[in-house]
């Protein structure tokens, strides 16, 4: 692979994740316009809480590329590690409430 173009990718990047995560929140809006009190959304609000966290991230991203600032190593990692217990604590949660079909009436 050409070394320019991969330098190219990475630098629009963040902004092409951005532009398909804009459409991934309007879907998540649209699925929360829904009125079926029957539907169990809470594992659905929790990843709306995760890509809102990915989105930030992102954002840090894009400013940092452009040098505006210089965020901490450590920013990124903590980051990560709201998204994968956010992801944890979600499927945990549709465990239960899949496993536990009394609670659901």
């Amino acid at each position: 692979m050409n070394p320019y173009f991969a330098n190219a990718l990475g630098l629009v990047a963040p902004y092409y994740n951005l532009a398909l995560v804009l459409i991934v929140i309007l879907l998540f809006l649209r699925l929360f316009r829904i009125r079926n009190k029957k539907a169990y959304t809470l594992p659905w609000k929790l990843l709306f809480f995760a890509v809102l966290v990915y989105v930030a991230e992102e954002i840090v991203t894009v400013i940092a590329a452009t040098g505006l600032i210089h965020p901490p190593k450590v920013l990124f990692p903590i980051f990560e590690m709201i998204i994968i217990t956010t992801f944890i604590y979600m499927l945990l949660l549709q465990k239960e409430y899949v496993s536990n079909p009394k609670k659901r009436k």
